[in-house]
């Protein structure tokens, strides 16, 4: 008899039982549970997202159509509707973040990600720093209002570019301005950070260099400026031009 693991199966194994079991203990995470344990939870909602799923009714017919196979991920039978919509909101969301570091920091020492497949040739790490909106039914989200007839909220990523992990996430309304946002991120020292004009913030690019945090920030669409100097460029490359400029502007005065 040929064993065969499904794909499921295969990244399910990257999480081991034992760890898993550890930490679940550690949050207290099944304290109460009536059958219905934080493995189930954790394969169903992982089956959410690798198949892209809607709502608790795909998931648990997704996972119902897997009879027979159910036993190779390590659990009994598909969940319940009620059941899975009732862990989602009591149990301690605490067990499932530091599930995500442990495995992070383990696939970063494995280098489970993977080499890139060009290196920059400068020896500081480089970060992205830019948001996005995620749009949302205002109907089913009325705290999440952001325009008369839609919803959305923001979410704001520093993207590490050593393994193209996100470093800092943070979900805010869409609403939230980004500079805002960058006032509250940690950036490492001698880091580059680079980043769209919608985080053009004078105060915090001062912050940056008093700390040595290099940054590259795309200018906003009519720069009030003076050039001070001029810089020599290379006779071979992709620099135009090698400027020390002052700002004029209002805002960068002050």
């Amino acid at each position: 008899m040929v064993q065969v693991a499904s794909l499921f199966n295969q990244l399910l194994q990257h999480f081991p039982r034992t760890e898993f079991a550890a930490m679940v203990r550690k949050h207290s995470a099944e304290r109460r549970a009536k059958g219905f344990n934080c493995w189930t939870q954790f394969v169903a909602m992982l089956f959410c997202q690798l198949s892209r799923t809607d709502s608790l009714r795909e998931i648990c017919n997704g996972l119902s159509c897997c009879l027979g196979k159910l036993v190779h991920l390590g659990i009994d039978r598909a969940p319940v509707r009620s059941t899975l919509s009732y862990a989602n909101k009591h149990r301690p969301a605490a067990l499932f973040e530091d599930l995500f570091w442990t495995a992070l920091h383990r696939f970063r020492q494995q280098q489970l990600f993977g080499s890139r497949p060009t290196r920059f040739r400068f020896k500081n790490k480089l970060l992205s720093l830019d948001s996005t909106t995620i749009s949302l039914c205002l109907s089913l989200f009325p705290w999440a209002s952001f325009k008369k007839t839609k919803g959305g909220v923001k979410a704001h990523v520093l993207l590490d570019h050593d393994d193209y992990m996100p470093r800092f996430v943070l979900i805010t309304t869409a609403k939230t301005t980004d500079v805002r946002t960058a006032r509250a991120i940690s950036i490492p020292s001698k880091s580059i950070v680079v980043s769209d004009r919608a985080y053009m913030d004078f105060p915090r690019f001062a912050h940056w260099n008093q700390k040595g945090v290099y940054f590259v920030c795309r200018l906003p669409r009519y720069p009030l400026y003076e050039v001070l100097s001029e810089c020599p460029v290379p006779s071979r490359g992709n620099t135009l031009s090698d400027q020390i400029v002052r700002f004029t502007g209002r805002y960068s005065r002050q």
